[in-house]
């Protein structure tokens, strides 16, 4: 299998524009990313994504937008973070807590 393309971000704001400007004579955006993905040299698919992204980010469309989203995973990371160290002070504090008093008296 072999590494992904990369793409530089002027390259990919372009095939954006193209899929824009391509889209106001046609209704299928689909059609549109696979007359346009040849002359990028990209999958219709990864084209047809980012095309999407963008008309989310500007608002042209339903959905979390990019900046939303990477909102939303920082948090989650943290709140994952938290949740981990709260399990590590509830077992610490269970390691540590003082017997119970009946357990300490030997018979």
């Amino acid at each position: 299998m072999s590494k992904p393309k990369q793409y530089s971000p002027e390259v990919k704001e372009r095939a954006v524009r193209m899929g824009q400007e391509a889209g106001k004579d046609d209704p299928s955006l689909w059609a549109v990313v696979e007359s346009i993905a040849p002359k990028t040299g990209c999958a219709g698919a990864t084209r047809h994504n980012r095309v999407k992204r963008q008309e989310l980010d500007a608002g042209m469309r339903d959905g979390v937008t990019t900046a939303e989203r990477e909102r939303l995973k920082a948090r989650e990371r943290a709140v994952k973070e938290l949740r981990q160290a709260n399990e590590i002070l509830r077992l610490a504090s269970a390691f540590f807590a003082p017997a119970k008093p009946d357990r300490l008296k030997k018979k």
